[in-house]
């Protein structure tokens, strides 16, 4: 592995914040700079993490920076749950995120755990 960019979590952490950021512009204009925003946030935030964590050169400060990744998963699925609860999103609408945002969470919780043995 060469890259950040190798890592098959960091590259389906960036196929989700694809497909949230094309969800986004479902919500209403008037949630522009709010939940739209800390939607898109809290999605970018992941892959970043991931990216930077890759970068320093301590096992402990890179698992440090996946745990705040899978922290900004965790806020981001609440914070589309808030958007379907205001009936902003449709769950339906939700369902492949939902699946990728699962597959992400494994990963970042295997890949955590193997850094920490």
């Amino acid at each position: 592995m060469t890259s950040y960019r190798d890592l098959i979590v960091w590259q389906k952490s960036m196929s989700l914040v694809t497909l949230i950021y094309k969800l986004v512009t479902q919500l209403p204009e008037n949630e522009k700079y709010g939940l739209a925003s800390q939607i898109k946030r809290s999605a970018v935030s992941i892959p970043s993490n991931i990216a930077e964590g890759y970068g320093r050169n301590y096992r402990k400060d890179y698992s440090r920076f996946l745990q705040i990744a899978r922290g900004s998963l965790f806020e981001n699925q609440t914070q589309l749950e808030i958007a379907v609860n205001l009936d902003f999103l449709k769950a339906d609408d939700l369902e492949e995120i939902k699946q990728l945002s699962i597959e992400v969470e494994k990963m970042l919780n295997s890949l955590i755990k193997k850094l920490e043995e």
